[in-house]
C-alpha cells in the first residue's frame, strides 16, 4: 500500500518527500515527540478543502431531496478515488491488494443490497430525478474514510515498515473495500430502480 498523498516526512526538520513525490504532511523523525498541532499545521490546504467538500455533501445527503442520477455518481466516485489513490501493488499485500479491495467492495455492496432490500425510492424520469431519502450514513462514512486515510498517512509516515506489514495493509485495504462498497451499492440501488420504472413512479 502507498498513502503519501496525505503526507511528507521530515529527517531532522529538512522536508524530504515520501514515494510518490507528493507533497503534504511535515512529520519530524527527530527524537522530540511529534504534537498535534504540527500535523495539523503542515497538513496541505488540499486536505481541508476536500474535507469541508465532503462535509457539505455530506449535510445535503442528511436531507430528504431530489436528485440527478449524474449526480449520485459524484460521491462515489470521490470516494473511490481517495481508496484507490491509497493503493499499489509494491506493498505487503502485492497485487493481491486488489484482490482485498474487490472483496470489501463486494462485501459493502452485498450489506446495503440485503439492509435496503425493502426501501422505497421514488425515480421521475420525466425530470430525470430521485427522490434521496435523507440520511447521515453517508457522511459518517465519507468522515470514516478520510479520516482513515488521514490516520494511515501519519502512521506510515513516521514508520514506514508499517507499509510492509502484511495484517496491516490487508486491514486497512478491506476497510476501503467496505466503505466503498457501502456507497457503490447505495448507488447500484438507486440505478436499478431506474432501469426498472420506465416512468415516474415509486421503485
Amino acid at each position: 500500500m502507498h498513502f503519501a498523498p496525505f503526507c511528507r516526512v521530515s529527517s531532522h526538520r529538512v522536508p524530504r518527500r515520501c514515494a510518490g513525490g507528493h507533497s503534504g504532511l511535515t512529520l519530524t523523525s527527530h527524537a522530540e515527540p511529534i504534537m498535534i498541532q504540527q500535523i495539523v499545521s503542515h497538513t496541505p490546504t488540499y486536505v481541508w478543502a476536500l474535507l469541508a467538500f465532503l462535509l457539505y455533501r455530506g449535510v445535503l445527503a442528511s436531507r430528504d431531496r431530489e436528485i440527478s442520477l449524474q449526480k449520485l455518481f459524484i460521491i462515489p466516485a470521490v470516494m473511490v478515488w481517495l481508496s484507490l489513490s491509497s493503493m499499489n501493488e509494491h506493498g505487503a499485500l502485492g497485487g493481491g491488494v486488489w484482490l482485498v479491495w474487490a472483496l470489501g467492495v463486494a462485501a459493502g455492496v452485498a450489506l446495503v443490497w440485503r439492509l435496503g432490500s425493502g426501501a422505497v425510492i421514488v425515480v421521475n424520469r420525466a425530470a430525470g430525478t430521485v427522490r434521496q431519502r435523507g440520511s447521515w450514513a453517508p457522511l459518517m462514512l465519507m468522515i470514516a474514510i478520510f479520516s482513515t486515510k488521514y490516520v494511515v498517512a501519519v502512521l506510515t509516515a513516521m514508520h514506514p515498515e508499517m507499509q510492509q506489514d502484511l495484517a496491516f495493509a490487508a486491514a486497512v485495504t478491506t476497510m476501503f473495500g467496505l466503505f466503498n462498497g457501502v456507497f457503490i451499492g447505495r448507488m447500484v440501488r438507486y440505478v436499478a430502480a431506474w432501469l426498472l420504472q420506465p416512468e415516474a413512479t415509486v421503485a
